[in-house]
């Protein structure tokens, strides 16, 4: 244990000298926290919409003017003709047309039907499904509206339909965005500076004086991964003080729990850049190395589109890498309020996790070349 201390005294003074080093771990994360999530915000705004009014009638106009005020988009363009209303969608000017027929509103009195056509711009496969859904959402809500004669069309009675969003009332965005960007982090910082630790030794020519003292395997891993667990501790608690501060966004659930398996995770992710750098010789091996998982942990974790709509072949994948659960946890204890029974399954994985990938870095590391 003695040889352990000079080994975590010698690597905590090694990143405090490196002012480059303290940056990228404390001032990036941060800044990087702030900026994210808004860019991230998948909430569409400011639809661009062309119409083509055939009918010219009240009811006609009342619609157009519930759809402009509905806060979602903005009317671009008024023609006369699909054609010319086309040429908005063609020149990116306009993400949809809407197309009201003649005789929109006699037939919507006397036969209590009539369609509307909605042309959408689909190169923007998000902008195109969210921005169509709320321009459906207006029609019918709309439709609601309207006095219908009762006719062989019309139906007898309707669903009235009330809902509410637990633990996001307003369906904020970045409520949802934030507690994953904040893990995302925590791996880049843990990932690439674990990575890049027993390599660095590597290049300089340090690793052969370590080699020949009498430590052991696991006291130099432990070494390696002590100093970068603490500063990865800290840079949590900056990042959910960031939240606090910027987003308004503060745990509900228990702060124990939470650093409970913000501490697991970081055990099992240095293990793994550890493990890395066992496999690597220099830096820029090491950083493509964990580029190339890191990628994979991002897009596979949920941070972008939900485990549950994947493949099965994905979803085998995406729990087989330690970011998708915590990301999964993070979400439930700060947004929903989870306690650790509700979370312990995932605990278990990032047990599992920290065990194989640190038990497989002190196998797979050499003291003799």
């Amino acid at each position: 244990m003695k040889v352990l201390r000079y080994i975590l005294k010698k690597e905590f003074k090694q990143i405090f000298r490196d002012k480059t080093i303290l940056a990228m771990m404390f001032a990036l994360p941060t800044i990087q926290l702030i900026i994210l999530p808004l860019a991230m915000n998948f909430d569409v705004k400011n639809v661009k919409l062309a119409v083509v009014d055939n009918d010219h009638s009240p009811y006609s106009r009342q619609m157009i003017a519930k759809i402009a005020s509905s806060g979602y988009f903005r009317i671009v363009a008024a023609e006369s003709s699909f054609k010319a209303a086309l040429k908005y969608i063609e020149k990116e000017k306009a993400d949809l047309v809407l197309e009201i027929p003649a005789g929109f509103e006699s037939n919507l009195v006397r036969e209590g039907v009539q369609k509307v056509g909605v042309s959408i711009d689909a190169i923007n496969g998000t902008k195109a499904a969210i921005g169509g859904s709320y321009l459906q959402a207006v029609i019918i809500d709309f439709n609601k509206e309207i006095p219908v004669n009762a006719g062989s069309h019309a139906p007898e009675g309707t669903i009235d339909i009330t809902y509410s969003n637990w633990f996001n009332p307003l369906a904020e965005y970045r409520f949802y965005v934030v507690p994953a960007v904040l893990v995302l982090l925590l791996t880049l910082i843990g990932g690439f500076m674990s990575a890049l630790n027993i390599v660095r030794e590597k290049e300089v020519g340090t690793i052969e004086q370590i080699n020949v003292t009498p430590i052991q395997k696991w006291e130099f891993i432990l070494g390696k991964l002590i100093p970068f667990w603490v500063v990865g501790m800290i840079v949590f608690t900056l990042g959910l003080t960031v939240a606090w501060v910027v987003y308004g966004i503060w745990p509900v659930g228990s702060f124990v729990t939470l650093y409970l398996f913000a501490a697991m995770y970081l055990v099992a992710l240095l293990g793994f850049g550890l493990l890395i750098s066992t496999y690597t010789s220099n830096q820029l091996q090491a950083m493509f190395v964990a580029f190339f998982f890191i990628m994979i942990f991002m897009l596979m974790s949920g941070l972008f589109t939900s485990v549950d709509s994947m493949p099965a072949w994905a979803k085998v994948i995406a729990n087989l890498t330690p970011v998708t659960h915590f990301i999964k946890v993070m979400r439930m204890i700060v947004l929903k309020g989870s306690g650790f029974a509700d979370v312990q399954r995932e605990f278990l994985y990032l047990v599992i996790f920290a065990v194989i990938l640190n038990g497989w870095a002190i196998f797979n590391y050499r003291k003799t070349s």
